[in-house]
């Protein structure tokens, strides 16, 4: 966030939206690179569809990890 809000407009303190907006970003990307995997399992084009599905594999590891933590801090 590029103001200084810290949680009195929102409710949510920036660490909190922080791990929020991560753990979206990482989940969106997961499926964006489906697409870009279709795309190149289209063309028939297996080096950026290994690329891409590491980078899906990648994100779904940072989200797992992003919901990990949330819940451990939702759960205290």
């Amino acid at each position: 966030m590029t103001s200084s809000e810290a949680g009195e407009v929102t409710g949510t303190k920036d660490k909190d939206y922080n791990l929020i907006w991560y753990i979206e970003a990482c989940l969106s990307n997961a499926l964006r690179m489906e697409t870009f995997i279709q795309d190149g399992e289209r063309d028939s084009d297996t080096e950026v569809v290994d690329l891409f599905r590491k980078a899906q594999a990648d994100s779904r590891k940072g989200a797992e990890l992003g919901k990990q933590l949330l819940r451990a801090r939702l759960g205290s």
